[in-house]
């Protein structure tokens, strides 16, 4: 007999795709029903099958999940780690380690755990539970877990297969029940992630957690004052370790300058960060959000187990599939309870007929088993139309094991009341079975009220801007430039010093024959010859514009132009005038904010024109695309060019406009119009904790989550706020202008105390409120409007106000005009 030859390339094809198929089912992505992993269904089902409502050491706890996990102790300790940090189904005690620093559990042997009164609800129930045999097929395992809560969704899960990988991002127990419950009533839900760790999230790509999203996340980074910042929460997936790593990294880099760094992470995190003289807080934060862990993006990827196979879909989904589930369990639920109270009904009913009707006593003259049964049979039967099921010989044979002490202290109207509580138990039953939609939704909602206090949202939903890496960047090196021989760089310490500027900018060179070119920054570049301008170049800059004159060739005309620079290639020459060989710039100006300066040209003393000398001004002269001829100046040749005047600025006013969203400062028309600046203007910001700071009009960004207000700073203009004293215990109506001129410093208007709180804020001209109050006796609501400048004088920024004459009150709401500008913290529930 011969055997049968397989090519080795099929054994490794069938040995792949088994052990693919391996690790996709039984290790690293979970499955629909219960959104576990094995090890962590076996984890949990151990710790059920050694329940007793008191602790057990893990160590204990892992050798008993060993009877049904396949490899060892170490993974199963690091899934019951993993499991009890997610502070949702296992109590624990002792040291579990910390998500937020990285810090490591202590050994399985020193800390304990036990299985929360949440998990006991939602997570067992052996009647329902669909079972298998272990991997030695010494026990039974459950398949999946009759899970009754979308707990993929709440704890998250992340593996990698072969040819796969899952990530599902957590989101907030609170928001999963009352998604849950809309899905219940036919409503749309969007479910959005929330981490553990707080920070903030950019969900505007989330794509509900299908493959191709993303998010962004910052940590929650807040000014203290213009030497100090705190990192106050960190993005999900980092630590506080990895991220001050990340931090200190870009300072040796040069990215960001700070002078020290402390992380005194107690019960919150708090990552104060010192900085050096002259440094500002906004362009600090901006930069750590671009080249640090305070902003990361995740991508993920929603992959779960349906039907044995795995599945790519999105988080509503899931929820929907889990939401359906929990129904189809309550179901089943119910059938087992109505079953149940069947049962007993029937018991009882059965024992009541036998007692009350004295059959015991017919059946003293039977002389076998079978004349027994029958006996009892005959007695009971007609009393038996009503019941659910048939009698059985084995109802029967339980009526001849009552003993004649409980016969004789029967108590028949204690039995009938036992029975109709029994009924009206069935009846409810019955009536769940029959509005199963809107038992679940009770059912919901119960687990809401029972766990969701503590579960409130920790991560705030914002929408963040494109941070330009080299508008934030610290200046880390020197530009030098040799102008003669046409080399820049910031390896050239013997040439001319041109400015502070960092490693990744780009540099604009405008050389003598009138041609440009843009290059990234190096320790020596060569530029070409007779270098006119350098400087370091902001492809965004809309307002930089420049003045040149240049002579056509050997002997042309003379021509003038004003230009700005739009979009360009790096390292390709431009050239800006006609392009005749010879051809060279007489004059040149960079202008930041398009001024047009007056210029005396002096032409050569043979020519024939009869004004040797006489004078331009640039700002008749329209600006144009770099590749414009110009006009001509003058057929004559010239002798010198000289600036007589500077110029002002043929621009008009910067117009910015401040975006409430992402909290930056613009100019192209996003989000609210602050007004055109020049000169000396400055801009006003309010923050949240009730305090103010003027700033000047560099264009910047304000994290929209601090800041109530930004506007146009007018020293004349009124402000009108509520706020409540933590020093008083009352609320104050404020009106003042504010009196201060030092820039750059935070001014607080409201006294420090920690319970201190601003409720709104306005520079409307006559601002009115609505309050709505309860009074004395009454049921309802009433609701007064007050005007605020007729509530309160106009006083020092310094001073307390005037006391809210209701001090006791549901909400405040602000009557905004077509022309204010306003804050107040939206759905406020205060102290009244």
């Amino acid at each position: 007999m011969t055997k049968e030859l397989v090519p080795v390339s099929d054994l490794f094809e069938n040995w792949f795709l088994d052990y693919a198929s391996y690790v996709i089912l039984e290790r690293a992505v979970p499955a629909i029903e219960d959104g576990l992993k094995p090890v962590q269904r076996r984890i949990l089902h151990a710790m059920y099958q050694i329940d007793d409502s008191r602790y057990n050491k893990v160590a204990n706890i892992i050798g008993q999940a060993m009877q049904y996990h396949p490899h060892g102790d170490a993974a199963i300790s690091e899934a019951m780690i993993g499991l009890g940090q997610k502070d949702l189904l296992i109590d624990t005690q002792g040291n579990w380690g910390d998500i937020r620093t990285g810090d490591s559990a202590a050994a399985s042997r020193y800390i304990e755990a036990r299985l929360t009164k949440f998990a006991l609800e939602v997570a067992f129930n052996p009647a329902i539970t669909e079972w298998q045999y272990s991997y030695d097929g010494r026990k039974k395992e459950p398949i999946t877990l009759p899970m009754k809560f979308p707990l993929l969704l709440a704890q998250g899960v992340e593996g990698i297969a072969v040819g796969l990988s899952t990530k599902i991002l957590p989101h907030n127990f609170c928001e999963l029940i009352e998604a849950s419950i809309d899905i219940l009533k036919g409503k749309n839900t969007q479910i959005l992630p929330d981490f553990p760790t707080g920070g903030i999230i950019d969900v505007s790509d989330y794509k509900s957690g299908a493959r191709g999203g993303k998010v962004r996340i910052r940590a929650k980074i807040e000014k203290i004052d213009n030497k100090t910042i705190v990192i106050r929460e960190i993005p999900f997936g980092t630590t506080t370790t990895s991220l001050i790593e990340s931090v200190l990294k870009a300072v040796e880099q040069g990215k960001i300058k700070i002078k020290n760094i402390v992380d005194n992470t107690a019960k919150e995190v708090e990552i104060l960060i010192t900085l050096p003289q002259g440094v500002e807080p906004e362009i600090t934060i901006d930069a750590l959000y671009a080249f640090t862990d305070c902003e990361v993006s995740v991508s993920p990827n929603a992959c779960v187990i349906v039907d044995k196979k795995p599945v790519f879909t999105s988080v509503d989904e899931i929820l929907r599939i889990s939401t359906l589930n929990t129904k189809e369990l309550l179901r089943k639920e119910l059938e087992l309870q109505k079953n149940a109270l069947q049962e007993k009904i029937l018991a009882l009913s059965l024992e009541k007929i036998f007692i009350e009707q004295k059959i015991y006593r017919k059946i003293e003259e039977a002389e076998t088993w079978e004349a027994i049964l029958q006996t009892i049979r005959t007695h009971i039967e007609p009393f038996t139309k009503n019941f659910f099921r048939n009698i059985t010989d084995e109802d029967i044979s339980r009526l001849t094991e009552i003993k004649i002490k409980r016969i004789s202290k029967y108590d028949s109207q204690k039995a009938e009341q036992e029975l109709q509580k029994l009924q009206i138990d069935l009846e409810e039953t019955e009536n769940n079975l029959v509005n199963l939609n809107e038992y679940a939704i009770l059912y919901f909602k119960n687990l809401l009220k029972k766990y969701g206090k503590g579960r409130e949202r920790k991560t705030t939903i914002a929408t963040f801007g494109t941070i330009q890496a080299t508008q934030v960047v610290a200046n880390n090196t020197k530009l030098y430039v040799n102008r003669s021989d046409g080399f820049i760089g910031y390896g050239l310490k013997k040439d001319e010093f041109v400015c502070d500027c960092a490693d990744i900018d780009d540099i604009i060179v405008f050389r003598a024959d009138g041609k440009f070119l843009v290059t990234k920054i190096a320790e020596k570049t060569f530029v070409g010859k007779d270098i006119i301008h350098v400087a370091v170049f902001n492809k965004n800059d809309n307002r930089m514009t420049y003045n040149m004159a240049y002579r056509d060739g050997l002997a042309g005309n003379t021509y003038v132009k004003r230009f700005q620079i739009g979009g360009i290639t790096r390292d390709k020459e431009y050239d800006l005038t006609k392009g005749e060989v010879k051809s060279k710039v007489l004059y040149f100006s960079a202008n930041p904010n398009g001024e047009a300066e007056k210029i005396r040209i002096t032409l050569s003393a043979n020519c024939k024109a009869k004004n040797k000398v006489f004078e331009y001004d640039f700002a008749t002269l329209d600006i144009k695309g770099r590749s414009s001829m110009g006009n001509i100046l003058t057929k004559y040749p010239i002798k010198k060019i000289e600036k007589i005047s500077e110029g002002v600025s043929t621009l008009g006013k910067l117009q910015i406009w401040y975006d409430t969203l992402t909290g930056e400062l613009n100019t192209q028309s996003k989000g609210v119009l602050l007004g055109g600046f020049e000169g000396e203007d400055k801009i006003l910001v309010i923050y949240k904790e009730g305090s103010y700071e003027i700033k000047n009009y560099d264009l910047r960004r304000f994290d929209p989550l601090q800041v109530a207000l930004v506007e146009k700073f007018n020293p004349e203009k009124v402000l009108s706020c509520i706020y409540f004293s933590g020093e008083h215990q009352q609320y104050f109506v404020k009106r003042f202008r504010i009196e201060t001129s030092t820039q750059d410093k935070i001014f607080s208007f409201i006294n420090e105390h920690p319970n201190s709180k601003m409720l709104l804020i306005s520079t409307d001209l006559h601002p009115q409120i609505k309050i709505k109050y309860q009074k004395a006796g009454e049921k309802t609501w009433s609701e007064f409007v007050y005007d605020l400048d007729i509530l309160a004088e106009i006083k020092g920024w310094k001073a307390v106000g005037n006391k809210l004459p209701i001090q006791q009150f549901k909400e405040i709401t602000l009557l905004q005009s077509p022309t204010s500008n306003t804050m107040q913290e939206n759905g406020v529930g205060l102290f009244g």
